[in-house]
């Protein structure tokens, strides 16, 4: 785990080091003692936790971690401070714990195990989002063994259920919370919407078959099961199909 320091104490940044670079697989990457250029260094650096004072000159670890929150992966956040009075608003913030100085060793161990699962920031980074920047890649979902992530190209169709949405896919299913005018907007160029609750990958199309009480469903490579096509979507989906 790479982790960084970020306290206006030089002796507290020293003490930290020390206490993290005695837990194997963890190494202090960066430090530094604003909230600014803390900012600036996670985005240089990319650490997976950051040790976050709550008291600093110039903006205070609390607005450290709004902002790192709204970065598109952020690192697990965990606040140190001498106030205890500081720590329900550290509770209540984007971070994935905090910690009274003088910090304890087994204490920060606790911490730090615990940010090696995706932070709350994370979790609602990548839970049903796009990766990355540009034309959407893959949608990833939180299940019970942490962050799945699927690539578009792989995905024959989404549907619709309440608040979920199930990404049916090559490899399975899951359940992201994205609603499907969001992924229709996203993936207009790949996916076209053929029924109120569902959207479909045209490359995954192969045809169209009425069943016996004259409604249309799409069959779609690698699956047996068909996708409903809605009367107002029918004249739409003819047209891809013959053109």
């Amino acid at each position: 785990m790479n982790v960084m320091i970020v306290d206006d104490e030089p002796l507290a940044r020293e003490r930290l080091r020390r206490m993290v670079e005695t837990f194997p697989g963890h190494a202090v990457i960066g430090e530094a003692s604003e909230g600014r250029s803390a900012i600036e260094r996670v985005a240089e650096l990319s650490p997976d936790a950051v040790l976050l004072d709550v008291h600093m000159p110039g903006i205070d670890g609390l607005q450290v971690a709004r902002e790192l929150a709204d970065t598109a992966l952020p690192p697990a956040v965990i606040f140190i401070t001498a106030h205890s009075e500081h720590a329900l608003s550290a509770h209540n913030s984007q971070a994935d714990g905090y910690l009274l100085k003088p910090v304890r060793r087994d204490d920060l161990a606790a911490a730090l195990t615990r940010a090696r699962q995706p932070s709350r920031a994370q979790y609602a980074a990548l839970a049903g989002q796009p990766d990355g920047s540009g034309p959407m890649g893959y949608v990833s979902a939180r299940t019970r063994d942490g962050i799945e992530r699927v690539a578009i190209r792989d995905i024959l169709y989404f549907w619709a259920d309440q608040k979920y949405t199930s990404v049916f896919h090559l490899h399975g299913e899951l359940l992201i919370e994205q609603s499907l005018a969001t992924l229709e907007q996203s993936l207009a160029d790949n996916f076209m919407r053929v029924h109120r609750k569902a959207l479909v990958a045209r490359a995954h199309i192969t045809g169209l078959k009425y069943n016996s009480d004259g409604s249309a469903c799409l069959t779609l490579r690698h699956i047996e099961a068909t996708v409903p096509v809605s009367r107002r979507r029918l004249a739409e989906v003819r047209a891809l199909l013959e053109s």
